[in-house]
């Protein structure tokens, strides 16, 4: 699961006690002047985009648990992609800050250090510029809970839906029970605005195909906005197929009757329809096939404007008198 906020990375002096704590996640001890130290928030208490929050617990359990992380860019796990290392973080209430829900704003405000290199440099530039800002927690949760039921929202026991209002109340998911801290990224696109750390949780299902495949293994599914959109997609697509098969069906149907009422004029032309009914439509095809082809030996079925044979002139003057 990823966590993604429009956060405020801002620089900041390290102090003798900071650079004591930087240098325990350090092989060579590090003076202040090597050093470059920034604040970032990693995550909040706000409900965002995705209709979901983490609660306190969570909050105090990532703020231990990100302690002496890694820094990356995009979630890219490669070791050359390691750009700073969180050295300290902690819970922090924001005096007078309310989230939308009403409680006190609570974030995990970290911060992180990386060494004054050539390398570091343009990327040391841009965060004193206010360009890099923006970042995302990588995480594990094991809780996941409807903020109306208190179900969890994921094995099919909570029939709400994330961003309905239910009774004045707002469904949302509360994530909690973190157990792992894997990294955190520089990412461009925020998703949760007061923290703005972005997140985004991946849902189970990602393919339309496979949300109904879901639905026709009888497991309950919930979809999110985008997911409704494409399935509504998809349905029109179909409703247009079904359309297009029924007008051709019609049409088969026809040519099945008509061919065999030519064929064998004996038949009923009300039954043929309903064999027609009760018959695939592949196997339609092949009857009208047949059909066609015994009708064109009691009838040749030859075009108006077929055109007519040469017929050779014999001069027969040389056996006239």
């Amino acid at each position: 699961m990823n966590k993604e906020f429009k956060t405020s990375v801002s620089p900041c002096a390290v102090t003798d006690e900071e650079l004591q704590l930087i240098n325990k996640l350090t092989v060579k001890e590090l003076s202040a002047e090597e050093v470059y130290t920034f604040n970032v928030i990693l995550c909040d208490n706000e409900v965002d985009r995705d209709c979901e929050r983490f609660d306190i617990a969570a909050l105090e359990k990532m703020a231990v648990l990100f302690v002496g992380v890694t820094g990356i860019f995009d979630h890219n796990p490669g070791s050359g992609n390691q750009t700073a290392r969180i050295f300290t973080a902690k819970c922090e209430k924001i005096p007078g800050k309310i989230t939308s829900l009403g409680d006190e704003y609570i974030c995990v405000k970290a911060k992180a250090y990386m060494p004054r290199t050539n390398k570091n440099a343009d990327l040391i530039a841009e965060i004193d510029a206010g360009i890099k800002k923006e970042v995302s927690v990588s995480c594990s949760a094991n809780s996941f809970t409807c903020s109306v039921c208190g179900n969890d929202i994921r094995h099919g026991n909570c029939g709400h839906i994330k961003g309905e209002t239910y009774n004045g109340k707002l469904c949302h998911c509360v994530l909690s029970d973190i157990t792992d801290a894997y990294e955190w990224s520089f990412v461009a696109i925020p998703a949760q605005v007061n923290a703005g750390v972005t997140k985004g949780y991946e849902s189970k299902f990602r393919k339309t195909q496979d949300l109904i495949k879901a639905i026709k293994n009888g497991e309950c599914v919930k979809f999110t906005r985008q997911q409704s959109r494409e399935i509504c997609d998809y349905i029109s697509s179909l409703e247009k197929d079904a359309e297009d098969g029924r007008l051709f069906r019609k049409s088969l149907t026809e040519e099945v009757v008509k061919f065999a009422l030519i064929s064998v004029p004996s038949l009923d032309g009300e039954s043929i329809e309903k064999m027609c009914a009760q018959t695939e439509t592949r196997e339609l095809m092949k009857l009208r096939d047949a059909f066609r082809t015994k009708a064109g030996e009691v009838i040749p079925l030859s075009p108006q404007l077929k055109a007519k044979k040469e017929t050779k002139t014999v001069n027969n003057n040389e056996y006239k008198f």
